[in-house]
């Protein structure tokens, strides 16, 4: 098998890229797939405006780059000290984004006052390529036109736009009708979330491993149509992109099946050829390196994904639990199970934690998502 390039010796080591803070569990929404269990009212437990200044002060202390802190939930224009938490973040030097849901919460006035705290950037989901899907997964009747309004409340007032999508075999046949709705809105990013079954997605069937392969060829497609594509709970995205990018293809490279043959087929009908280069960041995160997740009650995770608790910033330090703990340790080591612990794409890739954990109940075991997974285990 050729043997990827691997990343910078020591990257995300001592501090990481993102730090997930979700501030609160309330929202308006009751999607099918949440994450977070999401309700209608607060919880009795969340981290306070005092709490969530010092968990600034600590990520402040890092000193430069300082991680970016990004604001979710639950729906975080839920809580009333939103723009005070972003105001002191910028005073403190720690770059903030915004990841909001799609309610009459989400208005021009606040994202001025948000923008004027220094927030450049917020994303938004949208689960399928028309009402039907969308809706559906989203549980509100006329909620897709209202999140095609949102985005281009964003851009009107500057934003840096994400969409987030999250594939399950329910939208699959759908990802090429977004991508093109990404291009038309002019959208900035694409992050593609591949679904884990946890929190309410347990009920959702998810994609397959060769799916998850045909899907990634088509996301290096994608990216050449004008904005980046990213994924979550899917770094053997970056395998895909590296290998796309060699001329020849290596002899060793899984072959694209039908389901990739369709989505770029419906891409290139309804866009032409593409004409830019790929847009496919290659920094080699994953759940518990360069990610951390800090939930409501102030628990650690190594991401939003992963419920392995780690400890809680009220009482320990977050900087030090991403440093120290012997778990994130060996993530950040690609000491996992076999056959990813021996894959040439360890470090590059490494596997989703999160999927190794929700199947196995070990955050270091093999992920079971990924098609070169799947291939050594049936030989």
């Amino acid at each position: 098998m050729t043997v990827a390039a691997p990343p910078a010796k020591g990257q995300f080591e001592t501090r990481p890229l993102l730090v997930f803070w979700e501030t609160t569990k309330a929202c308006a929404l009751a999607c099918a797939h949440c994450r977070a269990c999401a309700q209608h009212e607060p919880g009795p437990d969340e981290l306070s405006t005092r709490e969530g200044f010092a968990l600034i002060d600590e990520l402040a202390a890092i000193g430069r780059p300082r991680p970016i802190l990004i604001l979710t939930g639950g729906d975080c224009l839920q809580r009333s000290d939103v723009v005070e938490i972003a105001r002191y973040a910028q005073r403190q030097g720690v770059p903030v984004a915004i990841s909001p849901s799609v309610t009459p919460q989400l208005t021009g006035s606040i994202l001025d006052e948000l923008g004027e705290c220094g927030v450049r950037s917020a994303s938004l989901s949208l689960d399928g390529s028309n009402a039907a899907t969308h809706d559906t997964l989203r549980g509100i009747r006329g909620h897709y036109e209202e999140t095609l309004v949102a985005i281009r409340l964003l851009k009107d007032h500057g934003f840096t736009t994400q969409i987030n999508t999250t594939v399950m075999s329910s939208n699959l046949h759908e990802l090429a009708d977004i991508a093109v709705t990404m291009h038309d809105l002019g959208v900035d990013v694409w992050e593609v979330f591949f679904l884990i079954t946890m929190g309410r997605g347990t009920e959702i069937l998810e994609s397959s491993a060769l799916e998850n392969e045909d899907v990634c060829n088509f996301l290096v497609d994608a990216s050449r149509y004008g904005f980046t594509v990213r994924t979550v709970e899917a770094p053997f995205f970056r395998r895909v992109a590296a290998t796309r990018k060699q001329e020849p293809p290596p002899a060793d490279a899984p072959v694209p099946g039908p389901l990739y043959r369709e989505l770029r087929d419906r891409l290139f009908e309804k866009l032409g050829p593409p004409t830019a280069p790929v847009r496919a960041p290659s920094a080699a995160t994953r759940d518990g390196k360069g990610i951390i997740f800090v939930a409501t009650n102030g628990d650690i995770y190594p991401s939003g994904f992963m419920p392995y608790r780690l400890g809680n910033v009220r009482t320990e330090h977050l900087v030090d639990v991403y440093r120290d703990n012997p778990v994130l340790r060996a993530i950040r080591a690609a000491t996992f199970e076999e056959p990813c612990g021996s894959c040439p794409y360890a470090q590059l890739c490494g596997g989703s934690r999160a999927r190794a954990y929700a199947a196995t109940g070990n955050p270091l075991a093999a992920d079971p998502g990924c098609l070169l997974v799947a291939t050594a285990r049936q030989s």
